[in-house]
């Protein structure tokens, strides 16, 4: 079984937005791993998302970030299984777009760059304005969902061909109960066969 540092932020997604909904762990397990506990972890994560705010995030700022990310979740979900979306979903976030303009100012200075955001809810805005552009473009179709049920992380993969999220430690789990379902299929079928032989006529001498 492949060991992961369960508190490590992860990037594989595919997208800022994406990234986001990963900063939680086992989502639909007994044990969910938050890895966005503390102002300060909300800091280094959007700071590698070249996305520091002008104001450092305090407590509040990280119950938005939370709260955005459990109001993204079920929408990225619906997306990716082809359902309504929960209309309470819907609403969250329009009145948190609604609430938080953040005009594009953009400079040259050696490459493209648009002016930080001013706060953590003007780098959130922009993480939700990319979520709905994905989901409500043609890049919706590139969305995936990771089979293993305490995860169902949301990831991009434009060919189609990845099972799993990139977690080595969900794919390394699916692949390992599949081994052992196809060693009781076998074993099932090798039990089953056994009683035919026994009441088989035995051959002419």
């Amino acid at each position: 079984m492949v060991k992961e540092d369960p508190l490590a932020f992860r990037f594989d997604c595919g997208a800022i937005w994406l990234n986001l909904l990963a900063t939680q762990g086992r989502t639909f397990g007994a044990h969910p791993v938050e890895r966005l506990a503390t102002p300060g972890r909300l800091a280094e994560w959007l700071e590698r998302c070249e996305l520091t705010p002008a104001r450092p995030p305090d407590d509040d700022d990280l119950r938005l970030a939370r709260a955005l990310r459990e109001t993204l979740r079920p929408l990225a979900l619906a997306t990716v299984d082809h359902l309504p979306p929960p209309a309470s979903a819907v609403a969250e976030l329009a009145a948190f777009l609604a609430g938080h303009d953040d005009p594009i100012r953009l400079s040259a200075d050696g490459r493209l760059r648009r002016e930080p955001p001013r706060s953590t809810a003007d780098a959130l805005a922009r993480i939700a304005r990319q979520a709905v552009d994905q989901m409500t473009g043609a890049d919706r179709f590139a969305l995936r969902s990771c089979p293993e049920q305490d995860c169902r992380g949301v990831f991009v993969d434009p060919p189609g061909r990845r099972r799993w999220c990139p977690s080595p430690a969900c794919a390394s789990r699916g692949r390992v109960r599949a081994l052992r379902a196809r060693r009781t299929a076998a074993a099932a079928g090798t039990d089953a066969a056994a009683p035919d032989a026994q009441n088989s006529p035995a051959p002419d001498a």
